[in-house]
């Protein structure tokens, strides 16, 4: 979408202190110690101690007054970039301005310690459409972006950024950006109101030349909690970025968000474009929801735009993944040569051991313009974060386009719904329901072979249920026919089987009468 978006040596004893905003710990000449995770880890949980306050300066009032087009205006100059033809990552910042108006304390970790890395205007470019305006030595930036030769060899093309909030983005190769990650989500979708945690300090660990791994190092801050958190980024193919984090509750919160992915729905061949006067079929940067649950099951929810604000939480134990995924390639389906859609990757996490009780919560907001992220999920765990309850956790995020391995059988690759006809006349109340089918096993077998669909409908009942495949694509095409219980929403499951042998993910869908 057109519209979504550097040597003072301290000893890391003294730095911890000084960047927690008191004297050092040991006013005793101080000795310089690795910087390690357990490092973020005690500077976090010391912060968590003392009440919050909002630690970034006050933007000058030109900064926070500039419009999307006049802060894009601003260009970080190439030249600028932190390690600079010396590793195969470089950093590139952000200036802070229009909605990104906190500062993040940046700093660079070596073999010879830890530094600052200072703002100056001179690293960036201000283009016409910028005020002229003093700016402060020490303005800061708002964030930074990661690059890396990650297409060829010559040029390094964005691989990560980390702007606004606790967001970050990244991309595998020949994907453009869409959806975002988020580091934690704290009552969302709760009637008091979301809280969002923002990063405040990141620390980047210099690489070797030839080096193909990343570590970056961060703590997260808001009234409830801090977090430690460490990433770990490999770029390639499927990027991933192994996450491992430990948070520390300032105050009880009462629904967390785990792993939270943030993505944009307008509208898909699930409902068409009949709210939207658009020469696009489809548009959206995901298409659905994938989890694993902890007993082994591959669950696919084909996302919605909905007409009222809709919650749904998806009960486990144990989960073994979950995702927000782009599943449709087909750029005739998408019709834009600008936002191409069809690049847009998809991220699946992975949980790096036992995640415990809790469920997946889907929400689904309401949205009119494909500028707003309207969709989000997240893992919620069974019990509350409670203080002085220290919270580890850790996953592997990957950034995909195609996989076999996700899920490795058959998959849903469609969904459509229209209205149910008697001969020439509508019949009130029913839905026809059609779902296709593909990959996997499915993909070896004959229209000769004993397919069946197994369906299930909670709030409402199915009939004239029929399997069959397609002769000019080879899909297969399950239809039926759906007539709610009243006008609360009917949750649909099918799959498809032979001969009792379950041949393809679950495909599960919340119908509304209020429309999607």
């Amino acid at each position: 979408m057109q519209q979504r978006l550097q040597m003072v040596a301290v000893f890391a004893v003294f730095f911890l202190s000084a960047a927690a905003g008191g004297p050092p710990n040991n006013p005793a000449r101080p000795q310089r110690a690795a910087f390690t995770f357990a490092t973020v880890q005690r500077f976090a949980q010391e912060r968590a101690t003392r009440p919050y306050r909002n630690r970034s300066p006050q933007l000058p009032e030109a900064l926070a007054k500039l419009s999307y087009d006049q802060y894009r205006d601003i260009r970080f100059r190439r030249a600028s970039a932190l390690w600079s033809g010396r590793a195969l990552f470089e950093v590139q910042f952000f200036h802070r301005g229009f909605t990104f108006d906190r500062r993040v304390s940046l700093f660079e970790v070596s073999a010879a310690g830890v530094r600052s890395i200072p703002y100056s205007a001179t690293m960036f470019e201000f283009g016409p459409l910028v005020p002229k305006a003093r700016l402060p030595a020490d303005l800061g930036f708002a964030g930074f972006r990661i690059h890396f030769p990650l297409n060829t060899p010559a040029y390094k093309d964005e691989l990560m950024v980390f702007l606004g909030a606790s967001y970050f983005r990244v991309l595998g190769r020949n994907q453009t950006y869409g959806l975002s990650a988020r580091a934690l989500a704290i009552d969302t979708a709760s009637p008091a109101g979301e809280e969002f945690p923002y990063f405040t300090d990141f620390w980047l660990v210099r690489p070797e030349s030839r080096q193909r791994t990343l570590t970056i190092f961060a703590v997260l801050d808001s009234p409830s909690v801090t977090g430690a958190y460490q990433f770990e980024v490999r770029p390639g193919a499927a990027t991933q970025v192994q996450v491992t984090a430990e948070l520390y509750p300032r105050r009880a919160v009462q629904k967390l968000g785990l792993a939270p992915l943030t993505t944009m729905f307008l509208y898909g061949e699930n409902a068409g474009n009949r709210r939207f006067d658009d020469f696009r079929p489809e548009v959206h940067d995901s298409d659905g929801l994938m989890m694993q649950t902890g007993s082994g099951e591959w669950l696919w929810r084909p996302l919605v735009n909905p007409r009222e604000l809709r919650v749904n939480r998806f009960m486990d134990q144990r989960p073994r993944g979950l995702g927000m995924i782009q599943r449709d390639r087909d750029f005739s389906h998408y019709q834009d040569n600008e936002s191409h859609f069809e690049r847009r990757p998809s991220y699946w996490v992975e949980p790096l051991g036992d995640w415990g009780k809790g469920g997946v919560e889907l929400v689904e907001i309401p949205s009119e313009e494909e500028i707003h992220d309207n969709i989000v999920a997240y893992w919620v765990p069974e019990a509350p974060l409670q203080p002085n309850k220290p919270v580890p956790f850790s996953y592997l995020l990957h950034a995909y386009s195609q996989s076999a391995e996700w899920p490795p059988g058959g998959r849903a690759i469609a969904t459509r719904f229209g209205r149910v006809f008697n001969g020439p006349n509508v019949m009130p109340g029913m839905r026809r329901v059609l779902i296709d089918f593909a990959g996997g096993d499915l993909d070896t077998l004959s229209g000769a072979q004993p397919v069946q669909a197994a369906v299930s409908a909670n709030g409402g009942d199915v009939d004239a249920v029929t399997v069959e495949r397609l002769q000019d694509n080879a899909v297969w095409r399950v239809a039926m026919r759906l007539k709610p219980n009243g006008d609360k929403p009917v949750d649909l499951r099918c799959y498809l089987t032979l001969y009792g042998e379950a041949l393809t993910e679950t495909w599960t869908y919340q119908w509304s009468a209020a429309g999607a």
